[in-house]
């Protein structure tokens, strides 16, 4: 390959960004059942993440069980009510949002709250280890975004959210996770209400910077060059452990008592 050359382009490399662009945080979900099939396909590219050393040591949770759902959907609304809604409606809009989209956000988390037990579907990443940290972190968010992506490209919403860790060691025993797992993240999945469409975020020449902090990119200055100069590579399917290893389905994840 020259300097210049580009490499092999994937065919389906718009329809992979036009994803990634509109892949937002569908709170608000039709209670409609989701096939086993695409959860399937979900979780599928979920473990085709990387992880540290390739260890893997990632479960997925699948929970269907309304009685968990309900029970960890209190937790969740106690903890919105209580510590995440007061501090969000008394501070500054999210940067580059209107304080009238800031609150229609809001809005649209409240839903959520109060109605995450009617979401069809949970899936809750966990990672086998002691205290989540930064690194160990690394190992599970790739799968959650994979994720996220799979689901938007089935047509299904969903979102991450970590507000029920304020009463984590209450959520993960009605979770009935074993001592050394720790669950990162809860998905909500199902069709969503409302339709999908461009996240919007702040331009690139506010937050990159060239060799050192503070230091403007010239990336975004070129016209022969502009930002949108992504590319995409073969995929090929890495070797994975096998699905039934690492997904735990909600009847088999009983409350500790």
């Amino acid at each position: 390959m020259t300097e210049h050359a580009m490499p092999d382009v994937a065919p389906n490399t718009a329809d992979l960004f036009e994803i990634i662009q509109t892949t937002r945080s569908m709170r608000r979900l039709k209670p409609d059942p989701v096939p086993n099939e695409l959860i399937r396909k979900i979780l599928e590219a979920g473990v085709c993440a990387p992880s540290g050393g390739n260890m893997q040591r990632w479960r997925f949770l699948v929970i269907r069980d309304p009685k968990i759902k309900q029970t960890v959907g209190a937790y969740y609304k106690r903890a919105w009510d209580e510590q995440v809604a007061p501090r969000y409606r008394s501070g500054e809009p999210a940067p580059g949002m209107s304080r009238e989209r800031f609150l229609r956000l809001l809005d649209a988390a409240e839903y959520l709250a109060a109605h995450i037990h009617e979401a069809p579907v949970w899936i809750v990443p966990c990672l086998e280890g002691g205290t989540p940290t930064r690194t160990s972190g690394s190992s599970i968010y790739p799968a959650v975004q994979n994720m996220l992506l799979a689901a938007r490209a089935l047509g299904l919403g969903a979102t991450l959210t970590t507000l029920y860790l304020q009463f984590e060691k209450e959520v993960e025993s009605a979770l009935g996770l074993p001592p050394g797992f720790h669950s990162y993240a809860l998905l909500p999945i199902g069709y969503p209400m409302g339709r999908f469409g461009p996240v919007r975020r702040v331009a690139l020449s506010d937050i990159v910077y060239d060799d050192r902090w503070g230091q403007l990119t010239k990336i975004c200055s070129d016209p022969e060059h502009p930002c949108d100069g992504l590319r995409s590579y073969r995929f090929v399917i890495p070797r994975r452990t096998v699905l039934s290893r690492t997904i735990l389905a909600s009847s088999s994840a009983r409350p500790r008592v």
